[in-house]
């Protein structure tokens, strides 16, 4: 059998119905400055969230996602705070709103994507809901240590490298 008369053509499977659930939202991450204040931070997050309202775009989400370290350095910066933003609109607020962080110095890089799917919901920081959940429960704290014993008991390794983590951990 000859190959050039055995090829097929695949055309990509549609589906014939759209999905009633699935919503188009719009997903903003922003990179900050490392070296503004906590502050200063949130004063940014506020305004760009006042921003988008006024423009007439519905905030879903907005997290402050900490400093990470870059892949790259962006205007000699190693390390950036990362902010996410989930709105909705009809796409003429993300023009405003991009603009806004465009004539920012403090903003050194920005990415809307437009989303298909189910809505998010809004949900708290990580960093806030790790230190609420210890304020809150002392017991856990105390258990998670325990596991952290028993996992390090389990382990497989010298007896001087146990008992000196074991020391750190009950100190």
């Amino acid at each position: 059998m000859n190959r050039r008369s055995s090829r097929h053509y695949y055309e990509p499977k549609t589906l014939s119905e759209p999905m009633n659930d699935q919503q188009s939202y719009y997903e903003t991450m922003y990179i900050l400055r490392p070296d503004i204040a906590e502050d200063e931070v949130s004063d940014h997050i506020d305004n760009y969230n006042k921003l988008l309202k006024e423009s007439g775009g519905t905030i879903l989400d907005s997290q402050m996602r900490g400093k990470r370290r870059l892949a790259y350095p962006i205007a000699k910066h190693r390390e950036g705070i990362y902010v996410q933003l989930s709105h909705q609109g009809d796409g003429q607020h993300v023009f405003k709103i991009e603009k806004a962080m465009r004539l920012s110095e403090d903003v050194i890089r920005y990415m809307t994507v437009k989303q298909q799917g189910p809505l998010p919901s809004p949900r708290p920081s990580n960093k806030n809901t790790s230190q609420s959940d210890n304020k809150d429960n002392p017991d856990a704290n105390k258990e998670s240590k325990e596991k952290q014993l028993v996992a390090i008991a389990d382990a497989p390794t010298s007896d001087k490298v146990n008992t000196e983590t074991k020391e750190n951990i009950e100190s």
